[in-house]
């Protein structure tokens, strides 16, 4: 199974670019780390207490993912699928069988927690990096449309979810230094699907 993982700031391309590279690569499953959000009382209530809780590590259940990627890896196949509900902070659970799986991508704003146990693994990393104003337009829409927010909340939690974002990673780029980046241009999915290909089991 050869293992992708698509990083960078929210808004800045990352399941749009799993959508294409599953468009080229039909035995393909992608695992979003935002459908992997805590519920229950107590999360919903820190999601009020802390702010930019959902781009905290604190907000991620860890454990589920691990658990989906887990068997994943291992079978090459998967029976269901995850969507987190923003508005009634729920999970909803789909059975949808997935078997077959030669490109594993995972992708969302907690990878770089999975990226710490995958030292010792081969796989392509893709850091997306575009500028700030690009991701707050897709931001403003997709959190109005789809997640119902106001227009200056959702501003105000972006602006500070890209600090954060940035300054949570500035010392784990030191530590990791041999992932592949790119940047966010239809010119760079050519050269993306080439080093996919050349991925070694």
């Amino acid at each position: 199974m050869k293992l992708i993982i698509i990083s960078g700031p929210s808004g800045s391309g990352k399941t749009t670019l799993s959508k294409i590279i599953l468009n080229e690569f039909s035995d393909g499953l992608a695992l979003n780390t935002d459908n992997y959000y805590r519920t229950g009382i107590l999360s919903k209530l820190l999601s009020k207490l802390i702010d930019c809780y959902f781009d905290r590590k604190i907000s991620f259940n860890y454990k589920l993912f691990k658990k989906d990627f887990d068997f994943a890896s291992k079978y090459e196949k998967l029976n269901h699928s995850y969507i987190y509900d923003f508005k009634t902070k729920t999970i909803n659970k789909y059975i949808k069988e997935t078997t077959n799986i030669k490109y594993l991508i995972i992708e969302g704003i907690f990878t770089n927690v999975l990226l710490k146990d995958l030292r010792k693994q081969k796989f392509l990393h893709l850091e997306l990096k575009t500028d700030k104003e690009s991701c707050l337009k897709r931001i403003l829409y997709r959190d109005i449309s789809e997640r119902g927010k106001t227009e200056n909340k959702a501003r105000r939690q972006f602006l500070k979810s890209w600090n954060l974002y940035y300054r949570k990673n500035k010392k784990f780029y030191k530590k990791f230094s041999t992932y592949q980046t790119i940047y966010e241009d239809k010119e760079d999915i050519d050269l993306i699907l080439k080093k996919i290909n050349n991925l070694i089991n």
